[in-house]
């Protein structure tokens, strides 16, 4: 009995050690870091929801494939911030670790410049929302149909059907004209006729042009024609005019409509066009 007593006092001795061994303190710690990062991964994915919908709102549809990327970057430096954190109020020091990232970060950094300058470009093109899927831009001397806007590139089809890849660094960094958003489409072209045409005759030349842009219902009413100046072999005669329409296919057939009738009804009044020539004049010298 003596002997099952001291067995028994000898065991919750080496409890009391094994309790003391633990240090409860730090699993306390332990446990309510966890809590404070899941409430703030909690916290980040309220954030990416919230901001999927607004994009949404917005009609920027682009951008959300982007969204998921951005929260798990941001679920990293909270918790590398907390772990750099536990781990200096325990007496590790972080700051060689730190200087680490530092270096392998520039190192990155210069060796995928043109990546992040890609990454960049995205956002700010996103963002300006200089274009999307389905329009017609120019970029630079590239022009096309937008087909694909990815993490570091465009993709453009050509007239030609070519399909160009274009990184998004290039497109921020250059003039981006958005074809597609345009209202109307302009007509501007001279009209040279011969010097020697009767006075009567060029006002009956831009009376033509006003009568033919007036009476077409595809061109809007703040046309103007005038008398532009007296060139060289040509008194020219500039049309500036609006189209209805966005389509460059369509805007080119009315415009060759609009050139035909001006020509039929200029020849059938005698209206002559002018080409690049000269007049010599002799001079004959009697002695």
């Amino acid at each position: 009995m003596k002997e099952l007593i001291i067995e028994i006092l000898a065991y919750i001795e080496d409890i009391k050690k094994v309790l003391k061994s633990i240090h409860f303190d730090l699993i306390i710690e332990i446990t309510v870091n966890i809590i404070v990062l899941c409430l703030l991964v909690k916290l980040i994915d309220v954030f990416e929801h919230k901001l999927k919908t607004k994009v949404l709102k917005n009609k920027n549809e682009q951008i959300i494939k982007f969204i998921p990327a951005l929260s798990r970057i941001l679920k990293f430096i909270v918790f590398f911030i907390m772990l750099a954190a536990f781990l200096q109020n325990h007496g590790y020091s972080v700051s060689s670790l730190i200087a680490g990232f530092g270096i392998t970060g520039l190192a990155v950094g210069f060796a995928a410049n043109a990546t992040i300058a890609n990454v960049f470009g995205t956002i700010s093109v996103l963002s300006d929302k200089s274009y999307k899927l389905g329009d017609y831009i120019q970029v630079g001397t590239i022009e096309g149909t937008v087909e694909d806007i990815n993490l570091r590139s465009t993709k453009i089809r050509t007239l030609d059907n070519e399909l160009t890849i274009v990184p998004n660094g290039t497109v921020a960094a250059a003039d981006i004209v958005n074809v597609s958003r345009i209202h109307r489409r302009r007509f501007f072209e001279t009209f040279g006729i011969t010097y020697d045409t009767p006075d009567a005759k060029i006002e009956r030349a831009i009376k033509i042009i006003e009568e033919i842009f007036s009476s077409d219902e595809d061109v809007y009413s703040d046309f103007i024609v005038f008398l532009d100046k007296l060139a060289d072999s040509s008194i020219n005669i500039k049309a500036q005019a609006y189209i209805k329409t966005k389509e460059l296919n369509k805007f080119r057939k009315i415009k060759e409509r609009l050139m035909l009738e001006i020509v039929r009804q200029y020849r059938q009044e005698g209206i002559d066009f002018a080409f690049p020539s000269q007049s010599i004049y002799m001079v004959n010298n009697e002695n």
